[in-house]
């Protein structure tokens, strides 16, 4: 075996290696959940006399065909109506700021407490947005809800008691989707966000690490946003960036899973992987910022090891990227220098990442009531293959966050759930895949020869893993290629979920 097989091979086995270490990751997190169960958060300790003022902001940015859903459910909150502010905080380009204008002239008229802030400039994007509403909000606590939200009518009822306890900077409530049953992609979705606010959110925070508010469907305590230095604009994330700032200045951080807020998933495939770029490049930009601090300051070794894997987490993609790159080389090069030897390396670090998913995800099924782990054990492989079409994007995301390459803050368009609004929305905010596309197939098409490969020199073992990237990177391009009618078939009617 020559210099060049030893390196490459070295690097396919090393690559496995830090993947699978990602992998045990997840398993560390269902240890932490179920282990400090009985930290789960109750009923706040203690209650306010008086309640404390409350400013509502609704950040918005071109959604005129969910905003007056919205507006209709922040009037609808059960609070007093003297110690409430609603902020409109509208960045809108487009006719939003029209429909904006007269609802809220609609909604102030009839007594509600609610003021219109628009910016023309976008500096900032939503956390600029976000500190400029800051200036002059009169509440001692700050909620925060995107454009495709709809809290409930107990929503702050809920929530403003854990603020009894002066420690406590943010309380965080657990999304719900009012379009989970929409189709395939849309199930796929609320399956891998039910795995972050179940297990992730729900281990770090029972065990006492450190946990980010979301961004939407949360309340913050006005002074921590100014203890932690406020709202700032030099990640994409700029709700993890803050969550880092204000725990590490000792703040406490509180999760509410039983406290639910209905919102939209994404309808369409290219809408989905731009908001995980945005997503996975701002998490890497927070890490970037945030961990030389975290590591050097004097936290336990849990939190800043927890932190560590918590804003690293995106880095698995260019790895896998990677190592899916090499995966016909290293297969060409174990079957002619090593008689096939080493072949079947490939499928216990395959099983080993493929079964922590598979755990991670229908665990959190379970614990939400949805019945036991077998009913939803048939969704992995869909749920594998849709975050390997993720892999280029996302690839591409942290790549550009480590080399400082800066890109705007690009908002999923979210969608009416009445049917002509939302065909018409997409035909104004709907996106195309544009070189996801291209980028997809091509990744398709090298792994459809390198299952021809697999099949002609009897790497039986290897056909699964290939077959999932094969399927990954087929169903992201062909779904971005048909404009949705692929990722966006409907196979149950839309509805908010019913169950918890």
């Amino acid at each position: 075996m020559g210099p060049v097989d030893i390196i490459l091979l070295g690097t396919y086995f090393g690559l496995m290696g830090i993947l699978s270490l990602y992998g045990l990751h997840r398993y560390s997190l269902v240890y932490l959940y179920y282990r400090y169960r009985r930290n789960a958060q109750g009923p706040p300790a203690c209650r306010f006399r008086s309640l404390p003022r409350v400013t509502v902001q609704l950040p918005v940015y071109n959604e005129r065909f969910v905003v007056e859903d919205l507006l209709e459910a922040v009037c609808a909150l059960r609070y007093p109506r003297h110690l409430l502010q609603i902020q409109v905080l509208d960045d809108s380009t487009d006719e939003t700021a029209a429909v904006l204008e007269r609802v809220v002239g609609e909604k102030s008229a009839t007594g509600e407490p609610m003021e219109y802030i628009h910016r023309s400039d976008r500096e900032g994007y939503k956390a600029g947005a976000l500190q400029a509403g800051l200036k002059h909000a009169t509440g001692d606590l700050i909620a925060v809800f995107d454009a495709d939200f709809t809290p409930r009518a107990d929503f702050l009822e809920n929530i403003v008691h854990y603020f009894a306890d002066p420690s406590v900077g943010m309380v965080q409530a657990r999304w719900t989707y009012r379009n989970r049953r929409l189709s395939v992609l849309t199930r796929l979705q609320a399956m891998l966000l039910d795995g972050h606010f179940v297990l992730e959110h729900g281990a770090r925070a029972r065990s006492g690490r450190f946990f980010n508010f979301n961004g939407t469907a949360g309340v913050l305590r006005k002074a921590m946003i100014e203890d932690a230095g406020g709202w700032q604009h030099d990640t994409l994330t700029e709700d993890t960036d803050i969550s880092y700032r204000a725990q590490m200045r000792g703040w406490k951080f509180v999760y509410v899973p039983h406290v639910r807020a209905p919102s939209e998933l994404p309808t369409d495939m290219a809408s989905f992987q731009v908001q995980q770029y945005r997503w996975a490049k701002g998490l890497v930009q927070t890490g970037l910022k945030l961990l030389p601090c975290l590591l050097r300051s004097k936290l336990p070794a849990a939190v800043k090891l927890e932190g560590f894997f918590h804003l690293t987490a995106n880095v698995a993609y260019p790895l896998m990227l990677l190592m899916a790159a090499l995966i016909l080389p290293s297969m060409l090069s174990r079957h002619s220098n090593l008689d096939g030897r080493l072949l079947w390396l490939d499928l216990p670090a395959f099983v080993m990442t493929c079964c922590s998913l598979s755990t991670f995800y229908t665990l959190a099924q379970s614990e939400l009531g949805r019945g036991g782990v077998h009913r939803h054990l048939h969704m992995i492989p869909l749920l594998v293959s849709t975050g390997i079409g993720l892999a280029i994007s996302n690839s591409r995301a942290v790549l550009g966050a480590i080399f400082g390459i800066s890109s705007p803050f690009e908002r999923t368009a979210k969608y009416s759930g009445d049917a002509k609004a939302a065909s018409q929305a997409k035909r104004v905010y709907g996106r195309s895949g544009g070189w996801r596309i291209a980028a997809n197939l091509a990744a398709a098409g090298y792994f459809a020869v390198c299952l021809a490969v697999a099949i002609q020199i009897r790497h039986w073992l290897g056909v699964p893993v290939i077959a999932l990237f094969l399927g990954g990177f087929s169903y992201a391009g062909a779904t971005m290629l048909a404009g949705t009618r692929v990722g966006n078939r409907p196979v149950l009617r839309a509805a908010d979920e019913s169950t918890p």
